[in-house]
């Protein structure tokens, strides 16, 4: 299959940030960017949306402050956030969803496309909430292609490595949970963040419910063969982890080869981190994490000009 890919398409409802299509070898994947204004980014920040949602969580329309997009945009950064494999203009390719290992590959090759469309300064961040937060974990695994900008580093929210006790029943299943579990106390969210949200709200395909189960035991081998630094959040009120004392000493262990490993906690949110009034400060806090990954040794040197003479 062949994907015309898309000039974008700018958004009147949010200067700035333009629709766009990308190239996962044949397939499409929609997204949404937003560069910085009259300058080459310092980097990409690839945003990737938990299961249930789509793009646009990371250009939330309740209040200004929310959206991740203008944000990086405004401190030197491209922000694309991507509809994963089996959302958006890829669902009906893949109506059942693809596995993480599936959607790593197509997220590799649709980065691959965005480089040879777009400035990609110093290369890749990947921040990832929730099952976005798996692949981020995963695609970051998976890096090591040449032909495509490095991966620098992986801030992850509403994800860890051990579900809470009553998120699983007896046989490891994902149960049926109160809505409060996805977003936390009604104060944490700006007033019209539920209606203006309905638009970025998609079913969650079987096959990532599926796959959701299996995480614990998937994840242990994908950590260990990160080798750039991974921050992770935990919002005040997230009910769908484990992120006590103990299982952050654990999920910090887990990553023997990543030079950096950092557990952070948001105060004053639920889950939904990046729609709610702390989203500037996890996105801020997230850039600053990014902007120490620019400042590490090994990517100065790749971005040092060569002597001459």
């Amino acid at each position: 299959m062949t994907v015309t890919t898309e000039a974008p398409r700018r958004d009147a409802a949010a200067v700035g940030t333009v629709a766009t299509t990308l190239d996962a070898a044949g397939v499409p994947l929609s997204a949404l960017l937003q560069e910085p204004d009259r300058t080459p980014p310092r980097a990409v920040i690839v945003a990737l949306h938990g299961g249930g949602m789509r793009a646009g969580y990371f250009d939330g329309r309740a209040h200004p402050d929310v959206s991740l997009l203008r944000l990086g945009a405004r401190l030197g950064y491209s922000v694309l956030a991507v509809d994963r494999p089996g959302y958006g203009r890829s669902a009906a390719r893949f109506p059942q969803g693809r596995t993480l290992a599936e959607q790593s590959a197509l997220l590799h090759a649709a980065l691959a496309d965005f480089a040879r469309r777009y400035p990609v300064g110093a290369g890749f961040h990947l921040l990832g909430h929730s099952y976005g937060g798996k692949l981020a974990l995963t695609a970051a695994a998976e890096d090591g292609d040449s032909t495509t900008p490095r991966v620098l580093g992986v801030d992850v929210s509403g994800c860890g490595h051990r579900y809470a006790d009553d998120a699983v029943d007896a046989g490891g299943r994902i149960r049926r949970v109160p809505w409060t579990w996805n977003w936390g106390a009604l104060r944490f969210y700006p007033p019209d963040t539920f209606r203006s949200s309905a638009a970025i709200v998609s079913a969650m395909p079987e096959q990532e419910v599926a796959e959701a189960a299996r995480w614990p035991r998937l994840f242990r081998g994908i950590a260990a063969r990160i080798r750039v630094p991974v921050r992770f959040t935990f919002a005040q009120s997230e009910s769908w982890w484990r992120h006590d004392e103990a299982a952050t000493a654990e999920l910090s262990a887990a990553f023997p080869r990543a030079p950096q490993v950092v557990i952070d906690r948001q105060p004053d949110s639920g889950h939904n981190l990046s729609l709610g009034w702390a989203a500037r400060s996890y996105h801020l806090r997230a850039l600053g994490f990014f902007e120490q990954c620019l400042g590490a040794p090994e990517i100065q040197l790749a971005q040092a000009p060569l002597a001459v003479g």
